[in-house]
């Protein structure tokens, strides 16, 4: 049997019930790991589980949501993870008949982005998938062998169901994309530092002199596992668990609820008649859950703590430590809904690190116009970055310049468009094919090799109008349309290099088209250019208000959004019929340009979907461009 050993490990939902305890194990018991632990701090989370292994050196917390991508990513590269052990999930099952959104939320989509992030980086080695026995559904009440690894999911409440959803996903990238993934379904656990479960809602109930909720009439069956024997059950998945398999950690010996409720009355000493309250059974409960849990003996693994030992040191923590987590009275009701816990919870470990904020960018194009205005954005929303200091063909200048920044996302807004106008390319084509596609695609390469995201500010001018998308139709070029305008080299190279760039997963090409800012001193805005112009040639076209759309693609970044976007406000500009005006026809403007001019319309039906909020040309034009310059009488 082969054994890994991990050296950087990233522990999901750290701060909760099972991981602290698996955490503390690790840290406790290998000081050589390195233990990166993140956790949002919920209402079921409490730094003040991670006691034992605050003064450890190999330890790390981190606050942070894992549906954060930006975050996650970060953490991957620069903590070197190469394990991961993801527990952070919502996993009240009476919460989630009454949030259920809330757990699709974190248990599918989170898992999402840590898989994507795996994906992305290329280090991971294991990534221990943490599910539960509820995923099986229902085991008939006179089935004899548990359900095996092999068994059919058939969840049956909203939680299960999205624990269900996150295992297909594990699944999917374990097959299509090689990552080396384990999942455990676990029965119950019980023990100290939980509040939400049955057996501490009992023993707090308990100390209260309140009497004991059972939903329905108390005959459901459980298996219970002490938390410490499942931390080593997760110790032994770490170390000889095997790549691709699926391990129950369970018991044989089972309990009905009722039961279980009984032994907690002996315990206080009160009479079960008088103190056990029978209410509402749940939408659905699920009758018996029972495992078949030889795979993992197997392994070496076997359950050390009788239920009488267990069940009698969880009561004496309980009573020793009546006040740590504070008000849980929201807990204790027989039916609670999504709790709203008192915030701050962190406040019982100082120095808790905080990655709230974790982003950093490395922009190229500190010279240009886009590239200026990004870095005046990053400012204003408080993110830090660099710009560039290598040259885009030079890949070896771009490999020092991210080990040296080490960031979260690459902003590739460098390019040559030609000086004054794009006719500079057509006497300049090395040049522009150095920087617009060797240079781009070295970049792309570089930041794919180093598990990053590049944000590429390319251009629509690859398009003109024609038989499919007439002038004037409102039939815009979509994303997966093919480049058709060939008018000028410097569209050529551009339309090259995004066709090239599709077999980069690790890119987002933002297709911008006549560029306008608030800044109209700034003489590369489209309204500054043709406000000086004597003729202007009067064809619909798709613009693209920075004001609004940097600020956008920033968002893009956090949210890893790939692929190609038509970066431009809905609709399209026409001269107003109001504005006197000399027209200026193709045939003229062709006497006095080199190259021809793209004329489009662009669909941003997928960029309005992403952000419903953002605004048509007319109207972004009026907020962000117009209004801010407009003069009062005095001026």
């Amino acid at each position: 049997m082969s054994t890994f050993t991990p050296k950087n490990i990233l522990i999901t939902g750290a701060a909760g019930f099972i991981a602290s305890h698996v955490a503390n194990r690790l840290i406790r018991n290998y000081p050589e790991y390195k233990i990166v632990v993140l956790d949002k701090l919920d209402y079921c989370s409490n730094l003040k589980n991670l006691l034992p292994s605050k003064s450890s050196p190999n330890f790390k917390f981190v606050k942070g949501d894992i549906g954060s991508a930006d975050l996650v990513n970060y953490l991957l590269i620069t903590e070197n993870i190469d394990t991961i052990m993801h527990f952070a999930a919502q996993t009240h099952v009476d919460n989630s008949f009454g949030n259920s959104f809330e757990f699709t939320k974190n248990n599918i989509y989170g898992t999402h982005v840590l898989l994507e992030a795996c994906k992305v980086t290329g280090q991971i080695r294991r990534f221990i998938h943490v599910s539960t026995d509820e995923v099986y559904g229902e085991t008939e009440e006179d089935a004899i062998v548990g359900n095996h690894e092999a068994s059919q999911l058939l969840p049956t409440n909203p939680y299960s169901a999205t624990k269900a959803g996150a295992e297909m996903l594990v699944m999917a990238y374990g097959r299509s994309y090689g990552l080396p993934v384990i999942t455990t379904r676990g029965n119950n656990v019980y023990g100290r530092i939980n509040f939400e479960k049955l057996i501490p809602k009992f023993i707090l109930l308990a100390m209260r002199g309140k009497t004991l909720p059972i939903h329905g009439d108390g005959s459901n069956v459980r298996s219970y596992l002490y938390c410490e024997d499942v931390a080593e059950a997760f110790e032994v998945v770490l170390h000889k668990g095997e790549v691709g398999h699926v391990y129950n950690i369970g018991t044989k010996k089972e309990r009905r609820v009722i039961d279980v409720a009984k032994d907690i009355c002996q315990l206080f000493n009160m009479d079960p008649d008088k103190n056990i309250q029978f209410v509402d059974n749940r939408p659905f409960n699920d009758q018996r859950y029972f495992l078949d849990d030889q795979k993992l003996k197997n392994l070496g693994w076997s359950e050390r703590t009788t239920w009488e030992e267990g069940l009698k040191k969880t009561m004496e923590w309980y009573t020793s430590n009546p006040e740590w987590w504070g008000d849980v009275s929201g807990a204790l009701l027989p039916h609670p809904r999504m709790l709203m816990m008192p915030g701050g919870i962190e406040r019982h470990f100082d120095g808790a690190e905080q990655y709230e904020s974790a982003l950093k960018f490395l922009i190229y194009g500190r010279t240009g116009w886009i590239g200026g205005l990004l870095g005046k954005w990053c400012e204003k929303q408080g993110i830090a970055y660099e710009y560039g200091k290598g040259r885009l063909e030079e890949r070896s200048q771009l490999v020092a310049d991210i080990l040296a920044v080490k960031p979260t996302h690459v902003f590739n807004a460098a390019g040559v468009t030609g000086r004054p106008n794009v006719d500079w390319c057509e006497t300049h084509k090395t040049e522009t094919i150095r920087a617009n596609v060797a240079g781009t695609l070295t970049l792309a390469d570089v930041c794919r090799e180093n598990g990053l995201l590049m944000m590429n500010f390319a251009t629509g001018c690859i398009f003109e109008y024609d038989a499919k998308h007439p002038e004037g139709s409102g039939i815009g070029f979509k994303e997966e349309d093919k480049p058709n305008f060939t008018g000028s080299f410097y569209s050529k190279t551009k339309a090259m290099v995004e066709e090239l760039l599709r077999e980069y997963d690790n890119v987002c090409t933002l297709r911008v088209r006549m560029p306008i800012s608030s800044d109209l001193n700034n003489p590369r805005n489209f309204i500054t250019k043709i406000s000086k112009y004597n003729k202007v040639v009067n064809i619909p076209n798709s613009m693209t208000i920075l004001d609004e759309l940097l600020p956008i693609s920033i968002e893009m970044a956090k949210r890893n959004l790939r692929g190609i976007w038509n970066f431009t406000n809905p609709g399209v500009k026409y001269i107003d019929s109001d504005f006197k005006w000399t027209n200026f026809t193709l045939e003229e403007q062709a006497k006095v340009i080199v190259a021809p001019r793209s004329n489009n319309e662009m669909d941003a039906s997928k960029l309005k979907n992403e952000f419903p909020e953002l605004l048509s040309i007319k109207e972004s034009l009026i907020k962000y461009v117009f209004e801010p310059n407009r003069k009062t009488p005095a001026e």
